[in-house]
């Protein structure tokens, strides 16, 4: 087995816990009903968005076919294919997650005794895990695939599915869908199509809508590309209610027989509505009661009583609200695993780092500094000949906050001089973790709407995100319901770069401004060599402040350490030049990655410049299927999280510190520090004022 060259989205060692839940639950069917299949994990993923109809290549289909081919009676049965692909998927897992431990066993043994002969065992392992890992993503991904192929009606049965699919239409003549629909067609590429391939351009909403029950809907990503998409023709209600009309019209109607057209629009509604679900509950459900409120009352009374599945779909919607309501301590995009395997985790997940040795920088195309190890050299000499004390800023607007910041003092600035810059590195990158995943790629859609524009301006200080105006640019339509997570993203990092800003203003002497300043851009290179750019750009934010490129500092900076001023701005430039710069190649599937926030919706923003329909009305797909493309990187960061060890005390202290300065005024504070203005000689400045007095006193004679 291969690797699939484009990956199924799969996330590293943090999988663990799915894999053990899909382990228990092989061959246990959900369903009381045979009229209902069993759904499990409907969601396409990022990966579907992103790639498209290339998520799955020649070798998914190839060994599709060939599954099960040496048990001659069952070699074209689907069902017998998806079990023996459970059964390979269960035992590849196993495998996998038992040579993870045995290799964390073999980890402590090495580090007690370094003997040659344990080394090369583990050199071997390492090997071998990474083949295990292929093979348990390339099972993933054609497991996917099966799912996909279900359920879906060829493209004449889709007028019928708007009206309801009142009708077996296996019976009826072919409808014209022209009016719901608009293609273009492909050249043909070694196709057996004589006209090549029909690619969806544009449709109307409730065209749209329905081109979801497509044969190929999952094949091509649009599924996944609809539910990011969709509030820019739709509302969540309406959405909603066309997905409980199908139900209603064809549950109790359908057949045993999985052929006919009304079991499989009953079967891909309920796929359908699971994915939405499991996808976007936190934008759309948790933060729509009402909605919410529909969709249990549709599956208690309708669906609960005719068969299991609604109970399964209460359950997952207990669960998803279970997810959100501990969204503050969990990863959004990463399931929770026990206790015991964490370490496991951490192991694996730095070993994986290992094996994709090649330098993050080496992806971008700047001007980086030769040598590092000097610089941090000459930082560790420099941070400990002065004291680390940093004074309290003298702001009434802190008053507030007395506890936090007298905590603060008693700590003192101690860590910032004290710690290493790529500690300081490690715990920012996990701070802005947990900010991250808690977003989702719907929330930088519209972000105009929320006031958020370039130059970093997100809500001015005075105004609070409930009172933003959203009729201004509105790109969703009215009654849509919009989560405005996304200006609290902005917001910390507008504290993070005042903060920044502070700390080096409210240092007393030149020689500690010099100390600090080389300290911050120590800190945003490791950040941004570590795909850390978000915390990178925000350092940038704070120093590029107007008051702080002013002071006297920067001319005594030592020239190496001032390159790297230059490497972030490169870093910016990189960022800004493309949308999906960060996924280029495959380097994104195995090292961490942070994005920035605002040059994200910058080029989300971009991308919704212009008009969203055609002449008749249609809504151009092509311009919403680029965009659901770029948001989709934000899934593919959070699959792969940052795995440093957390130091609770560092952490805390940031927070305090960041806090303390997140509304300080940077010229007041600077005005409190005879350090942040060029000092005049005492001569010149007695003889500047002598001169002075002496042209005043001619003026009057």
């Amino acid at each position: 087995l291969q690797s699939n060259s484009c990956g199924p989205g799969f996330a590293e060692e943090n999988r663990s816990s799915e894999e053990q839940a899909m382990i228990k639950k092989t061959g246990k069917s959900y369903l009381a009903s045979p009229n209902l299949p069993d759904f499990c994990g409907c969601s396409p993923g990022w990966s579907s968005a992103f790639y498209g109809a290339e998520c799955f290549d020649s070798e998914v289909h190839s060994y599709l076919k060939n599954l099960g081919k040496q048990k001659s009676s069952e070699s074209q049965n689907i069902d017998a294919k998806k079990v023996e692909l459970e059964q390979l998927l269960m035992m590849e897992t196993k495998n996998y997650r038992k040579t993870i431990t045995f290799y964390q066993k073999l980890l402590q043994k090495e580090r007690r005794s370094k003997g040659p002969e344990i080394k090369s065992m583990l050199s071997k392992l390492r090997g071998q895990l990474q083949e295990m890992k292929s093979k348990v993503q390339f099972l993933e991904l054609v497991k996917k695939y099966v799912q996909a192929k279900q359920w879906g009606v060829e493209s004449y049965v889709l007028p019928t599915v708007i009206h309801s699919g009142k009708a077996d239409t296996m019976d009826m003549a072919p409808m014209d869908e022209s009016p719901l629909l608009l293609y273009y067609n492909t050249e043909k590429h070694q196709c057996n199509n004589q006209n090549g391939v029909r690619v969806l351009q544009a449709g109307t909403p409730l065209g749209l809508m329905a081109y979801l029950y497509s044969r190929n809907a999952f094949l091509e990503g649009y599924v996944q590309q609809f539910l990011y998409t969709f509030r820019y023709f739709c509302t969540q209600e309406e959405f909603l209610q066309f997905l409980l009309d199908r139900i209603s019209s064809t549950l109790s109607s359908a057949s045993l027989d999985p052929s006919t057209s009304l079991t499989k629009i009953c079967n891909r509604s309920f796929y359908i509505l699971q994915a939405w679900i499991e996808d976007c509950y936190s934008v759309d459900f948790a933060t729509n009661t009402d909605l919410l409120g529909t969709l249990k009352e549709f599956i208690s009374s309708k669906v609960a009583s005719l068969n299991g599945y609604g109970e399964r779909l209460l359950s997952l919607l207990e669960d998803a609200s279970a997810r959100k309501s501990g969204s503050a301590d969990l990863c959004s995009g990463v399931d929770k695993c026990e206790e015991e395997s964490e370490e496991g985790r951490k192991r694996l997940h730095s070993l994986c780092k290992k094996l994709s040795e090649d330098v993050s920088r080496k992806n971008f195309y700047w001007k980086l500094s030769k040598s590092v190890a000097p610089i941090a050299q000459y930082q560790r000499e420099q941070l400990h000949t002065g004291s680390a004390v940093l004074p309290k800023p003298c702001c009434s607007s802190f008053t507030e906050e007395s506890s936090v910041s007298a905590r603060a003092d008693e700590v003192g600035p101690v860590p910032l001089m004290d710690c290493s810059a790529q500690q300081l590195c490690w715990q920012l990158t996990l701070l802005q973790q947990e900010v991250f995943n808690k977003c989702h790629p719907v929330h930088f859609l519209n972000s105009r709407a929320l006031g958020v524009k370039d130059k970093c301006v997100a809500v001015p200080r005075a105004v609070s995100a409930e009172t933003v105006s959203l009729k201004v640019c509105n790109l969703f339509l009215s009654k849509c319901i919009q989560d405005q997570y996304l200006l609290q993203l902005l917001k910390n990092a507008d504290s993070i770069s005042t903060w920044v800003a502070a700390e080096v203003v409210t240092c007393h002497t030149t020689k500690r401004q010099v100390s600090l300043l080389s300290k911050f851009l120590l800190i945003a290179k490791c950040c941004y060599e570590q795909r850390n750019f978000a915390t990178a750009m925000q350092i940038l934010a704070g120093l590029e402040n107007l008051i702080v490129r002013q002071l006297p500092a920067w001319k005594i900076l030592p020239a190496k350490v001032a390159e790297i001023m230059e490497e972030l701005k490169a870093v910016e430039v990189f960022l800004k030049s493309d949308s999906l710069c960060l996924m280029e190649g495959d380097r994104f599937k195995t090292l961490p990655t942070i994005p920035s926030a605002h040059v994200l919706a910058m080029h989300v923003q971009q991308l919704e410049t212009g008009g969203f329909t055609m002449t008749n009305g249609a809504h151009k797909w092509n311009k919403l299927r680029n965009i659901a493309k770029v948001v989709s990187q934000v899934h593919a960061f959070q699959e792969n999280p940052y795995t440093y060890a957390p130091d609770f005390k560092l952490q805390s202290y940031l927070r305090q510190r960041i806090t303390h300065f997140k509304d300080a005024d940077i010229s007041a504070l600077a005005a409190d520090n005879c350090a942040n203005f060029h000092q005049i000689p005492a001569e010149k400045h007695s003889r500047k004022i002598q001169n002075t007095l002496r042209r005043m006193k001619a003026t009057f004679q």
